[in-house]
């Protein structure tokens, strides 16, 4: 799908799911550079506080920003602007649901906010904010 800023509206939805593994995380911490003991399976630093390895915020970030690109509106765009709570850690082995919603167009300057929730396989909340993305014109960028 590939829409342009006129074909978006306020109260239009998208989202999209994603499990995350061991693998995803291994990724993470090599393109980030990020080895923190908390996203690590063999270390012990997680365990006296979650059941789980925690997966990076900026992989989980990845999934939002992926229905921005495919879905709404998965054509060409730059993120401006991002403000996300994270609620509750995200685990190795969950599956998260990311839903993004239209609540306000500029069409004047080209941005669209876009309303944020995930939620995780139990459904509880995960992650809640919101973005603000510039759609580029047909003709290109300015």
């Amino acid at each position: 799908m590939s829409l342009t800023i006129t074909d978006l509206f306020i109260g239009q939805v998208a989202s999209m799911q994603r499990t995350f593994k061991e693998s995803d995380v291994k990724l993470c911490n090599e393109l980030t550079k990020d080895y923190s003991p908390i996203y690590q399976v063999n270390k012990e630093a997680w365990k006296s506080n979650f059941s789980k390895p925690v997966v990076p915020g900026l992989l989980t970030e990845g999934l939002i920003t992926q229905v921005i690109s495919e879905k709404l509106p998965g054509s060409a765009c730059i993120l401006l602007q991002k403000e996300l709570v994270f609620y509750h850690p995200v685990h190795i082995g969950d599956m998260i649901s990311a839903e993004l919603e239209v609540i306000d167009i500029n069409l004047n300057r080209d941005w669209v906010t876009q309303k944020v929730t995930c939620f995780n396989q139990a459904g509880i909340e995960v992650i809640k904010g919101q973005v603000v993305i510039f759609v580029l014109s047909n003709q290109g960028i300015r």
